[in-house]
């Protein structure tokens, strides 16, 4: 009984490729109907165009009046004389102005061969290599007479 089962299981497998290569239309992908339409609304077209009242000229003749200035606004680059002009009477910056101070951070804590340090955004953790607050890096993290220090790659020794 198993015998005749597993030869007509076999048959079956043998010959359902066959009948599927033969009957392609019944097992492919159908494509999707598009039969449905949809009907417009019936909205007359707009015959109006929106046009600036500036674009439009004033006169019968179609000729646009004299005027002292363009009364569309657009953009304008100075004449080279006039740029030379207004760099001249400029007020004279004042040079000694004095810039930011590197940012200040302390050190916290050392452990396990990491810093904690914190500045006015807040607390880091830091190890050898990693970036500082004033964008030096942590050179050396070191212990000199009971207490830490980290050394950045500026030379500034950080004491706790």
């Amino acid at each position: 009984m198993f015998a005749v089962a597993g030869f007509m299981l076999a048959t079956a497998a043998a010959f359902f490729p066959w009948y599927v290569f033969f009957n392609q239309e019944s097992f492919g992908i159908a494509p999707m109907g598009y039969s449905d339409t949809r009907d417009l609304p019936e909205i007359e077209g707009r015959t109006v165009v929106t046009v600036s009242p500036l674009a439009i000229p004033d006169e019968k003749d179609g000729s646009v009046p004299a005027s002292a200035f363009d009364p569309i606004t657009t953009a304008t680059v100075p004449d080279p004389g006039d740029a030379a002009k207004s760099v001249a009477s400029a007020p004279n910056e004042d040079i000694t102005q004095s810039f930011p101070g590197k940012p200040r951070y302390r050190l916290l804590h050392v452990a396990n061969g990491r810093a904690l340090i914190e500045d006015k955004s807040g607390m880091y953790i830091v190890r050898i290599g990693s970036v500082l607050p004033d964008n030096s890096r942590l050179a050396t993290l070191e212990e000199r007479d009971g207490s830490w220090v980290i050394i950045t790659s500026n030379g500034e020794v950080i004491q706790r």
